[in-house]
């Protein structure tokens, strides 16, 4: 068990699984799951102001991640594997409920528990990607190949085993750098697309970073990520990609399902998720989410908002449980 500034990393067995969380405060629970490449400490910013208003902010490595075990098998990253090592978290740290922040990939983490049981969440937060209902009609993998007939679409190229990984794993600082500053509001991500796929890796379509410290990230900061997937690599993490296919075919009984929590949307008004899905995409959320708080799009901040824009993710985040 480690301590810094106050917060604390320990490790837990849940369902036969080591997890690896920080966490800091005492109070209600406020559990964030990170996404696509992160960390517990992609919630750096948020530990303190939430111990400080006195909630107990708990930050894992999600499964694949870190400190917390990383299944080769993609199917060992569906929701319902993962809702119920989230609700054993919740059991481990007794608590009855939990308010679930979810950034990225762990933004359908949250939702699916929220969903799945929905008398462990008291509150939802979503990061970046709005809750929506919808389900392809054919598998996403279908549907990524034929998109990357013309354009460089990573979401195609992370679904073969092994291929991403002999590419970004011997340069975690290039890639971890360069996607940053690719999905931040400083660059227009969509650029990335106009590469065709044919021959090309990440690496090769992906923008050069500028030179550290940005306005929201530091060489330190950085180092942190570079350490941990030097010693991890990003398999962990690309398996969350790999199991889309198998989260589509088992999650049919939730087509169209309605959250019933109450609900905040925080994102980056230059972030291409929000911008792929546009107004028809918040729409479906402000649909389908029973007890919608807000939507807020942060002017000019892009993917990582959280990061980005902590202090005006913070005080939305504190408004909100302050409201429950």
């Amino acid at each position: 068990m480690t301590s810094t500034h106050g917060a604390r990393e320990r490790d837990l067995e849940l369902r036969g699984t080591t997890w690896r969380i920080t966490e800091q405060g005492e109070g209600v629970p406020v559990v964030m799951c990170h996404g696509f490449p992160g960390l517990g400490y992609s919630f750096r910013h948020q530990m303190a102001p939430l111990a400080g208003a006195g909630f107990r902010a708990v930050a894992p490595d999600m499964l694949g991640y870190g400190g917390t075990d990383a299944p080769s098998d993609p199917a060992a990253y569906d929701y319902a594997r993962i809702t119920a090592d989230l609700v054993a978290l919740l059991d481990a740290l007794d608590a009855p409920r939990a308010v679930f922040v979810g950034h990225d990939f762990g933004a359908p983490a949250a939702w699916n528990v929220a969903l799945r049981a929905p008398e462990r969440v008291a509150g939802l937060v979503l990061l970046s990607v709005p809750y929506d209902p919808d389900r392809m009609p054919v598998r996403p993998s279908q549907v990524y190949a034929a998109a990357a007939r013309e354009h460089f679409l990573h979401v195609h190229y992370f679904q073969a085993p092994g291929v991403a990984e002999r590419e970004l794993d011997p340069r975690p600082r290039a890639f971890l750098s360069r996607l940053f500053w690719a999905l931040s509001g400083g660059y227009r991500y969509l650029d990335v697309w106009r590469h065709g796929s044919e021959g090309k890796g990440y690496l090769d379509v992906l923008p050069d970073a500028p030179p550290l410290p940005w306005a929201w990230l530091r060489e330190d900061e950085l180092e942190r990520y570079v350490e941990v997937f030097s010693r991890t690599g990003f398999a962990g993490g690309l398996a969350w990609y790999r199991a889309f296919d198998v989260n589509w075919a088992r999650g049919a009984a939730y087509e169209g399902a309605t959250l019933t929590q109450p609900t905040l949307f925080i994102g980056g008004d230059r972030d291409v998720v929000v911008e792929l899905r546009g107004d028809a995409g918040l729409q479906r959320m402000r649909e389908h989410a029973a007890d919608l708080r807000g939507v807020h799009l942060l002017e000019g901040a892009g993917h990582f908002v959280q990061m980005e824009r902590p202090a005006e993710v913070n005080a939305l985040l504190l408004d909100f449980l302050r409201a429950l």
